[in-house]
């Protein structure tokens, strides 16, 4: 997601509440939302083993309130234990009632640069039910080992009380690890991290290596915009969701009842045309080497893998929800993960977690599947799909802003550029300027993963539209 500082102009928040209006984002919560989560927040369910010995802590980004995991890692014999810890939404909040009516309206939190819209009122979301650091909280404990390769040799889930020792960031993890200095978890965390990312190379498994932009505010008081490359700590954490998520698959396909978060193997045709794209700007494919493989090594910073990247992100459009109450469906895959996958480690923020988790626990316990939660499986997948697409919508939007803002005063100036897509059927196509770190569509005859200059002949914040023009 597009990042802004806390003090941005006036214009720029006005612009981001008119994007919230225009793709009907929900308003504020409703009274009865919030009397009940006032409620529910004061009395939570705590009927589990109390594992608040485990020292777990939390990584996420500067500032974060809403804390869905907790992790603890430790060394055993033959290889690996990951403790997970998943903050337990389902403590508070009952299938039927009104916080989980008004939560299935938004499906998801939705962040803006500025805001964001949270899923849940922010007393259970920010306070009762996130893994604060010191405060005892119900969760779902994740108890996963693995053999001394990071292969999963056993998995099991249960409530349990949970107490966080520290809340970190990815860049003093990162910072840790590079210095020399990480012990104890985030050793572990580095170590498991890689193990994991080989073996996702391993089984044909994809992360792209795609930068994010970000809003940098300058000495100036002007705001320029970057790219930032997630660093290492992020994809070593990612990873041990990755490897819950898919520890939560297999339970659920072995026990025929879930919900599944697929992605179609890549159509020939697309995958054909993406081969020709690396022929064309010389990125190596060698023979038997799988997408994920190819793409694993890449630097975005190189121009022609990153017209590459982009280009080849067609592989990897079709994601989506299955849900299931018998025989498995026909595909219970997400091509990227090149394994069965589901999401259960972000109830705090996404809906179909909570009640992925609801069926896991009950699983795992050798318990039916309670009623309200088998009867609402078939919604989830509309459900998701339609908010889903709404953040996709607000996040393209608020960064279309952003870029037309900042470009607003530079109509006529020349930019260096790099041809990251062609379009065969209209002409022109997309160029990726460095500085500052905009993305927009260009008109004339575009060689695709060349530098070249472009001219912007359009920056509306109004319409949120930037153009450039081929410069001759």
């Amino acid at each position: 997601m597009i990042q802004v500082p806390d003090q941005i102009p006036l214009k720029l928040e006005d612009g981001f509440a008119r994007v919230g209006r225009e793709l009907g984002l929900p308003a504020d919560f409703p009274s009865a939302v919030l009397d009940e989560a006032a409620g529910v927040a004061r009395a939570p369910r705590l009927d589990a083993e109390d594992l608040s010995e485990v020292p777990f802590v939390t990584i996420d980004p500067p500032g974060s309130m809403d804390l869905d995991q907790a992790v603890h890692l430790e060394r055993v014999r033959g290889g690996y234990r990951v403790w997970y810890a998943i903050a337990d939404v389902g403590a508070f909040v009952r299938p039927g009632g009104v916080i989980d009516t008004e939560a299935r309206s938004r499906g998801e939190t939705v962040y803006l640069p500025a805001d964001k819209v949270p899923l849940h009122p922010k007393v259970l979301s920010e306070d009762a039910a996130s893994l604060l650091p010191g405060a005892l909280r119900p969760a779902a404990v994740w108890r996963i080992d693995l053999d001394a390769d990071g292969r999963t040799v056993g998995a099991d889930v249960q409530r349990a009380l949970v107490r966080s020792r520290e809340r970190l960031d990815y860049a003093y993890v990162q910072a840790a690890v590079d210095t020399g200095t990480a012990d104890g978890v985030l050793g572990l965390l580095a170590e498991i991290g890689r193990l994991r990312l080989a073996l996702e190379r391993e089984r044909g498994g994809v992360t792209l290596p795609t930068p994010e932009q970000e809003v940098v505010p300058g000495d100036d008081g002007a705001y320029r915009l970057e790219f930032r490359l997630p660093l290492p700590a992020e994809a070593w954490n990612a990873q041990i969701s990755l490897l819950t998520g898919m520890a939560a698959a297999a339970m659920m396909l072995d026990a025929e009842i879930g919900i599944l978060r697929v992605l179609p193997q890549p159509h020939a045709d697309d995958l054909a045309k993406v081969r020709r794209v690396a022929q064309a700007l010389d990125v190596p494919w060698p023979d038997g080497a799988s997408y994920g493989a190819v793409v694993h090594d890449l630097d975005p910073k190189n121009a022609q893998q990153a017209a590459f990247l982009h280009e080849s992100k067609v592989l990897l459009r079709g994601a989506g929800y299955v849900a299931f109450d018998g025989a498995p469906p026909k595909l219970a895959e997400h091509a990227a993960v090149a394994a069965p996958y589901t999401h259960v480690t972000a109830p705090l923020r996404r809906l179909a977690d909570r009640y992925a988790t609801e069926v896991c626990l009950a699983v795992a316990a050798g318990e039916p599947v309670p009623s309200d939660i088998r009867a609402a499986l078939a919604s989830l997948p509309g459900i998701m799909t339609a908010t889903g697409r709404r953040a996709g919508a607000v996040e393209r939007a608020c960064v279309d802003l952003v870029e037309a803002f900042l470009l607003r005063e530079r109509i006529g100036q020349a930019f260096e550029a790099v041809v990251i897509d062609v379009d065969e059927r209209r002409g022109g196509g997309q160029v990726q300027l460095a500085d500052p770190a905009v993305i927009a569509r260009c008109e004339g005859p575009l060689p695709l993963g060349e530098q070249v200059t472009v001219r912007l002949t359009q920056a509306d914040p109004a319409t949120r539209e930037v153009r450039f023009t081929l410069a001759t």
